[in-house]
């Protein structure tokens, strides 16, 4: 039966609350972790302090950590990079908070900026990060003349970071 009485019949879900899922306090899903990011990315307070930049080498902060995760801060003076590298068999999101940086796959190479937390896909005029696999192998570097931040969830927690000399294996991600 499909009226405006099937409301009435099974009744208000907010009016039985045994039947509501109490929120969980760490993430567990994929959307859960790229939510983490979007609400610390919005948030400055819980990082903006905490940034440093170094000439000679990427500068990183593990910001938080959780049951099976950890955010991690880092900044990229221009012409800092990671190498080709993946992530082990941890999968992650990364999401720039301030500058630009250029993301490089054996299949593309993207601009990645910040500003576009809330801001509807066919709105942005870059993307504001990745959701990626274990296995995804990138490279990711500051190659604008400005300083650039970005966030950095990991889960499970990165125990390793494999370095790679080309880009022969194609990683998947998944834009969000």
């Amino acid at each position: 039966m499909n009226s405006d009485s099937d409301l009435q019949i099974a009744g208000d879900i907010l009016e039985v609350p045994h039947l509501l899922q109490a929120p969980r306090e760490h993430p567990a899903t994929v959307a859960e972790f790229a939510g983490l990011a979007r609400s610390v990315a919005a948030d400055r307070s819980q990082w903006e302090h905490l940034v440093r930049f170094d000439a000679t080498t990427r500068w990183y902060h593990r910001l938080r950590t959780g049951p099976g995760y950890e955010v991690w801060l880092l900044s990229w003076l221009p012409g800092q990079g990671s190498g080709l590298h993946d992530h082990g068999r941890s999968s992650g999101v990364l999401t720039v908070l301030e500058g630009t940086l250029t993301e490089r796959t054996g299949r593309a190479t993207r601009a990645l900026g910040p500003g576009a937390v809330g801001v509807p896909p066919l709105e942005r005029s870059r993307e504001w990060g990745r959701v990626f696999a274990p296995g995804y192998v990138h490279e990711v570097v500051n190659d604008t003349l400005e300083p650039a931040v970005s966030l950095h969830v990991y889960f499970p927690g990165l125990t390793e970071m494999p370095m790679h000399t080309a880009p022969s294996c194609e990683g998947r991600a998944v834009h969000v």
